[in-house]
């Protein structure tokens, strides 16, 4: 089997956004994984149009072109880790939006994220779990959370210090979250392939 492909999806579209940056250092540290393989895709460079079909594929196709090749790339992939800031104790609406584009294509595979913000993003890491779960994925229990000292030590309008300052605060989640989403990722791979082929 090779091995699982897995989208770290950039869930902010603002130009003075923070994500780039714990973007970047995730890439970093994942990028000789030896069981995953990990791809940057930034909603800020997609061309997802706002959801404006008759229902979503659990039902029919989509009718736009633009909405269709995001699903095709949504399906590319065998799990997610999504970059979540917090808005309003929310996720971003782009990525909602996002989300909303696509069901079937997210289907039985593992998702978790990297969430920051004053609180570390946990809220609205909460309640992307739930709209997860409603297109029927997988989130898995861990994830990694910058938040407190540690947001305001790294993001510009505190000490706009690079990540690797905190790194170390970062190390543990960062390390069981991988081990969690690879299992899940393993898992599930061969598992939709089966239900693939006996449809």
């Amino acid at each position: 089997m090779s091995k699982p492909r897995i989208a770290v999806i950039i869930g902010s579209t603002r130009k003075t956004r923070f994500s780039d940056k714990p973007a970047a250092w995730f890439m970093e540290k994942v990028k000789n994984h030896p069981e995953l393989d990990f791809e940057l895709v930034d909603l800020a460079e997609e061309q997802v149009p706002l959801f404006d079909e008759a229902a979503s594929t659990a039902w029919m196709p989509s009718s736009d072109p633009r909405a269709v090749a995001w699903q095709e790339k949504v399906a590319s992939f065998d799990g997610y880790v999504f970059l979540v800031a917090e808005y309003n104790h929310s996720i971003t609406g782009a990525l909602k939006n996002a989300m909303d584009q696509a069901f079937v294509e997210w289907n039985r595979k593992p998702m978790t994220a990297l969430a920051y913000g004053s609180m570390g993003g946990t809220r609205a890491l909460e309640h992307l779990r739930a709209i997860a779960v409603e297109v029927e994925m997988v989130p898995i229990r861990s994830a990694i959370h910058i938040g407190g000292a540690d947001f305001f030590k790294v993001h510009p309008l505190g000490s706009n210090a690079p990540i690797s300052e905190i790194e170390a605060n970062l190390e543990n989640a960062l390390q069981g979250t991988l081990k969690e989403l690879s299992w899940w990722a393993r898992t599930l791979k061969p598992a939709r392939q089966e239900l693939q082929q006996a449809a």
